[in-house]
């Protein structure tokens, strides 16, 4: 998913989860459509403006209504 930053855009690093993989996890079960891992944080990277454009584009792939949680948006350090 990762797209090169193109002018006046920077790369971002976004920690997401989801809460229903995870709670499925804890009671020893699996998710009906996800896979176990994202019961953990995974990082992804994504080129946005800014830090609310970052987590708007990762919100528009990974749904909050669909259990994702987005942990946290930081700047990629170069």
């Amino acid at each position: 998913m990762y797209e090169f930053p193109s002018d006046g855009q920077k790369a971002f690093l976004v920690n997401i989860y989801n809460k229903d993989v995870r709670a499925a996890v804890k009671e020893n079960r699996s998710h009906n459509k996800y896979r176990d891992e994202w019961a953990d944080v995974q990082v992804h990277e994504v080129s946005a403006v800014d830090e609310k454009e970052a987590r708007a584009r990762m919100q528009k792939r990974y749904r909050p209504e669909n259990g994702f949680v987005i942990e946290s948006v930081s700047p990629e350090l170069s």
